[in-house]
């Protein structure tokens, strides 16, 4: 059985007592789902070399994610994480009040980050309408978005094969240095990218 940091367990918790879906398999369709734990171990793997550093989450849902970053990152760092739902962000500001290198904010993105960064890594769980995602990023800061199948694991004929949004604005964007990250799982990937200029 994995373990898990203790911040995270108290997360998982706390998305289950407020009905938070906690793998994309149990969301309903266009619901949000919590961070999955190979895209936690990979974001606090990231977020333990941002010393001195600034973070920012998009997307928080009920804290899964933060909860694997702000567990990992060095006292010297800070985390940003944005929410539009108020329920939600309620419940992330719950399980970080007692953390006071963690801002859980709720708006839209374009309203809340613009004027903060730049950042050492941006974690995009959620749409950012609106926001060039990679102007917020310091040179040699990094990029993650999940919630991806793997090309591989994509049924014939979906149109992801042909076009994915996603895939698109890490691998097309000259400012990038991307790879796809498949999870152990191998239904789950996410992108992460490296802002060389």
């Amino acid at each position: 059985m994995e373990e898990f940091p203790e911040l995270v367990v108290r997360a998982l918790e706390l998305a289950r007592g407020a009905g938070f879906a906690l793998t994309r398999e149990d969301a309903k369709r266009g619901e949000s789902s919590a961070c999955l734990p190979g895209v936690g171990r990979f974001l606090a793997m990231l977020a333990a070399g941002c010393v001195g550093g600034r973070i920012v989450e998009l997307g928080t849902g009920t804290g899964v994610g933060a909860a694997w970053i702000a567990g990992a990152m060095p006292s010297d760092c800070t985390l940003v994480t944005v929410e539009v739902d108020e329920r939600l962000a309620g419940v992330a500001r719950k399980l970080l009040a007692g953390d006071p290198r963690v801002e859980v904010v709720t708006g839209e993105a374009a309203d809340v980050v613009l004027t903060r960064g730049p950042f050492d890594l941006v974690f995009s769980d959620a749409g950012a309408h609106g926001v060039d995602l990679v102007s917020l990023l310091r040179v040699g800061g990094r990029i993650v978005t999940d919630d991806l199948t793997p090309q591989a694991a994509l049924p014939p004929g979906s149109p992801l094969l042909a076009d994915d949004p996603k895939r698109r604005a890490f691998f097309g964007d000259r400012r990038l240095v991307s790879t796809e990250v498949v999870l152990p799982d191998l239904r789950n990937s996410l992108l992460v990218g490296t802002r060389t200029r």
